[in-house]
């Protein structure tokens, strides 16, 4: 089966059973300052999730693009992948359990769609421990904050299982660090979930579910979202019961074609075919790094189709490092030329009859990737500066192991001889490392390759016998690494601090202040197409119930004269008192009607437009104000760059 074949079966499947197909959102979100990029398809959907009326409809079904960037590191492997699209249908407040459960197992196992043995088939239920009641975030009363019901077993899940899978053994009863989903960010729905998995292994089916044993892989994920988890942190139940379903289209290709992995697939082969032209290497022989430079370029040319830049904050420091980390491995594979274009190029020709953004912005996608490789080419050529001080401290330690020998008269070393387990340097830590990583975006894989070369010319002086020295195996080098990854925790831990109050609010949390900000956005954004020129455009916004942070395209820096301007026109337009009304028509309706909205395809064919007065008229799925009267004093308190062509305004309301 082809990807566009497992596209279409899913979205058909679930079109007859009364879903509404809506597109794929941004992988930017929209108003959410809980997470950098859309996660899950689920998050486009939260004002919807928590109560507003969608356009399409209560039941919906789409292929959500995301990206998730916390296994980042963990990339190389035959599992984590930075982007993926995810299958994905959903209830608002219409049908829930039974209806979930019974059509999931219909969609896999039936012959008309993708006819997978019942017999390699398991699931999983939601039963929290006995301790879970007083900790985590089982099912909770939502009557305080931090309180916790002693969570039930999802008895109703278990029970309709039992109708369907070949046996009771087959379900396993799992806490909620297995079935219990969200929220996505640090507010939001979340609640409950039943997981599928299928047998994957060689061998005869197991009679028993071992959840343990990797051969079971986790293909699809039921979300019973009974639940809200706002901003203090209490739990409040939601005013309707939702259902979010998500299904891993890559993983299931691969089952679906009997396929190691996900880089057997057809989404990636013709990458890797690519990777082993440029490099002329094997992709069997250096797995680890085609699959890193294969997943980090593809995440990087989805997101450049979206028009995020390269930077050194928030999403464009993720892309930087996403191109930055692949440039490194194809360094580490012989290929010096620029060349992660053609691999983007490569990318665009898998999806563009998918995702229309990566063929009709390749020239865009080709230009950024080759700038911002060629610029980091520059830093990797400096890298002998950076280690300087490194080598200083190895030269002064290998000395003592080799040269003395040689100098006094001893014979020349031969490999035997070289104990390399005493080699420690232990001037040189982990901690040394870790700027050249953080700050020059460096890998610390290309680091210990920069070391090990270093150490196996040295000791080639005194042994020509040595074939190859690779640090990462001797004790020094599992030190250095050590330390290195205690400094990241720590880095880690405090960035988490620092930008907790980045990371909270957004439209999941749906207070009334978030909704304020909300509402000013689209006064903002009307107000700055006055004094700026209507060429201006959103590029994205971020909430929280302190302030607004709204990014907008525009090519230099305003004055203060026009920030002034800005500020006047939105309080002028508040003073006014205009109220806030809705409409629901279809898309080309909309547009003809002049209504602009960054994120306006992600709704489907009929969308909300909302307008104030005859001031503003956007495209957007709310929630609003009812009158702009209630806002407050805005004030613009900051003004800057983002990246080339786009600005940043972060204001409040008074």
């Amino acid at each position: 089966m082809t990807h566009q074949e497992l596209r279409e079966k899913y979205l058909s499947f679930f079109e007859i059973k009364g879903h509404k197909r809506i597109p794929s959102a941004s992988l930017l979100p929209e108003n959410d300052a809980t997470v950098l990029f859309t996660t899950a398809g689920m998050h486009p959907l939260v004002p919807f999730l928590l109560g507003e009326k969608h356009p399409a409809g209560n039941r919906l079904t789409s292929c959500q693009k995301c990206v998730r960037t916390g296994d980042i590191e963990e990339v190389g492997d035959a599992i984590h992948l930075t982007f993926f699209e995810m299958l994905g249908n959903w209830s608002l407040g219409d049908y829930f359990k039974e209806d979930a459960i019974k059509w999931s197992w219909e969609f896999l196992t039936d012959k008309q769609w993708l006819g997978l043995d019942k017999n390699r088939l398991a699931v999983s239920v939601f039963a929290p421990t006995s301790v879970e009641g007083a900790v985590g975030v089982p099912i909770p009363a939502g009557v305080g904050k931090g309180h916790d019901l002693n969570a039930s077993f999802d008895e109703e899940s278990y029970n309709l299982w039992k109708n369907f899978v070949v046996s009771e053994k087959r379900i396993a009863k799992l806490p909620k660090k297995n079935n219990w989903w969200g929220p996505a960010g640090t507010t939001g729905p979340c609640g409950p979930d039943t997981e599928m998995f299928y047998w994957t292994g060689d061998e005869k089916t197991p009679e028993v579910f071992d959840t343990n044993d990797v051969r079971w892989v986790e293909i699809w994920n039921d979300v019973f979202m009974q639940y809200n988890k706002t901003i203090d942190g209490s739990f409040e139940p939601l005013k309707q019961k939702n259902v979010d379903t998500g299904m891993g289209l890559e993983r299931v290709l691969a089952i679906l074609n009997n396929k190691a992995d996900v880089y057997e697939t057809e989404l990636f082969l013709p990458i890797i075919e690519k990777i082993e032209m440029l490099s002329g290497k094997k992709y069997q022989d250096y797995q680890k790094e085609f699959r890193i430079i294969a997943d980090h370029i593809k995440a990087a040319v989805f997101m450049l189709a979206e028009g995020l830049e390269p930077s050194n904050v928030e999403r464009g420091y993720v892309l930087r490092r996403l191109i930055r980390r692949a440039v490194s491995y194809e360094k580490l594979l012989g290929i010096i030329n620029v060349s992660t274009f053609e691999i983007g190029k490569v990318v665009s020709s898998i999806y563009k009859d998918v995702y229309f953004e990566v063929k009709q912005n390749l020239d865009f996608i080709e230009r950024r990737l080759t700038e911002e490789e060629e610029k980091f080419q520059k830093i990797l050529g400096s890298m002998e500066k950076d280690f300087e001080k490194i080598e200083s401290i190895l030269i002064t330690q290998l000395d003592k192991i080799l040269s003395l020998r040689v100098f006094s008269g001893a014979s020349m070393p031969n490999s035997s001889a070289i104990n390399i387990n005493t080699i420690d340097a232990s001037d040189l830590t982990g901690d040394m490392l870790f700027p050249i990583v953080t700050s020059r975006g460096i890998p610390l894989e290309l680091c210990l390759e920069h070391i090990s070369r270093f150490m196996y010319d040295f000791i080639r002086k005194y042994n020509k016998d040595i074939i190859s020295f690779d640090v990462r195996t001797t004790p020094f080098g599992k030190r250095l690494i050590k330390e290195f990854n205690e400094k990241m925790r720590k880095h880690q831990e405090l960035s988490h601090t620092a930008s907790a109050g980045m990371f909270k609010g957004g439209l999941a949390d749906n207070s009334e202040q978030v909704v304020k900000y909300h509402t000013t956005t689209h006064l903002l954004h009307a107000a700055l197409r006055q004094i700026l020129g209507q060429e201006v455009g959103q590029k994205g916004s971020n909430l929280n119930v302190e302030r607004l942070r709204f990014d907008f395209s525009y090519g230099q820096k305003m004055t203060p004269e026009q920030i002034k301007q800005v500020e006047d026109i939105v309080n002028e337009k508040i003073q006014e008192k205009l109220s806030v009304k809705m409409e629901e028509m279809n898309l080309d309706e909309a547009k003809k009607s002049g209504a602009i909205g960054l994120f306006a395809e992600k709704y489907g064919d009929k969308v909300k437009v909302y307008s104030i007065g005859n001031f503003s008229k956007e495209i957007c799925g709310g929630p609003h104000v009812e009158n702009i009267g209630m806002l407050g004093h805005f004030k613009i308190i900051k003004e800057e760059a983002v990246s080339a062509g786009v600005r940043r305004i972060k204001a409040i309301l008074e």
